[in-house]
């Protein structure tokens, strides 16, 4: 019997570590959401972008972003050359996520801090491939990685994520593609869309430059490196529907059924999984713990109190 208690923390406790790249599954960059600053942050508490990112959905967007950033050549080199995703790739799952849940459950002081670490990376990344030259800070760049970004995890909220209409009515994508891309202008893009319909006119726009993504990462986002058996079984479900929520415009070049071809039955399989991980994991991730004691709404996170014993 005691066994089959612990069960339920033990997976916790794997996957808050797998996902956040480290042990305790909480690493100092989650405790600063909870101690860095005052008040609200970039985003409104509860509001649309803290439910879309608070939604165990991400994990399937952030697979369909993988796919559709990456069919773009510049920005594909950006990775395969400056990015040791092949041989540690969770420390790069961690990296996305770190910056992911800094920028929209942290304080407004943590984000710009964030946002300037982050730009100081970019910096670095710049070279050429096929002759044409490259940059991480340039903004042509920026926004179509945000573009292809916000397109996968609206795509997926609506996809596998809890529907958000009875709370925020049937304008919420249009809220969450304006109010995220006040994080791509904080990196240094530009002319972005404000609502969904103008997400979807400039990701089609791109049509020109794109091309196939490699078999090779098409392989390695299906299948990574490092996980259990049990890990495997659950991230085909993440990576099945993933391919079934990629944009109509990047499916072909990512190799994938894409959005409106079928796949439904796929979308229903991880919608239950992610329910069933849900029920284990508990209402909130541990960044937004942190925020919701930060901002007095709610307790103070398991860390917390062991740090002040």
């Amino acid at each position: 019997m005691r066994l089959l208690t612990a069960l339920p923390d033990a997976a916790r406790a794997a996957f808050r570590a797998r996902v956040s790249g480290d042990p305790t599954g909480a690493p100092d960059w989650v405790r600063d959401i909870a101690q860095v600053g005052t008040g609200p942050g970039w985003f409104e508490p509860d509001g649309v972008v803290w439910r879309v990112h608070g939604d165990l959905s991400t994990l399937v967007g952030g697979v369909a972003a993988l796919l559709g950033q990456a069919a773009h050549p510049l920005a594909l080199a950006g990775v395969e050359r400056h990015s040791a995703y092949r041989e540690d790739p969770w420390k790069r799952l961690a990296g996305t996520a770190r910056w992911l849940v800094v920028s929209t459950f942290g304080s407004a002081e943590l984000a710009e801090r964030e946002a300037a670490r982050v730009r100081g990376m970019h910096r670095t990344v710049r070279g050429r491939v096929r002759g044409q030259a490259y940059s991480a800070s340039d903004p042509v760049l920026l926004r179509w990685v945000h573009l292809a970004f916000t397109d996968a995890f609206l795509a997926a909220q609506q996809g596998v994520g809890r529907d958000l209409t009875a709370r925020y009515g049937r304008r919420w994508p249009d809220v969450y593609v304006g109010e995220w891309a006040r994080t791509a202008r904080e990196l240094g893009a530009t002319d972005l869309p404000g609502n969904a319909a103008e997400l979807a006119e400039a990701l089609a726009a791109y049509r020109g430059e794109l091309a196939p993504v490699p078999d090779s990462l098409r392989s390695f986002l299906a299948a990574p490196p490092g996980l259990s058996p049990p890990e495997r079984v659950f991230y085909r479900g993440l990576s099945g529907a993933a391919a079934h929520l990629v944009s109509p415009t990047l499916a072909g070049c990512a190799g994938v059924p894409g959005r409106g071809r079928g796949g439904a039955a796929q979308l229903a399989v991880t919608r239950a999984q992610l329910r069933g991980l849900q029920v284990v994991l508990g209402s909130y991730s541990p960044s937004e713990e942190a925020a919701r004691w930060r901002l007095g709404l709610g307790p103070a996170p398991a860390w917390a109190a062991e740090d002040a014993a």
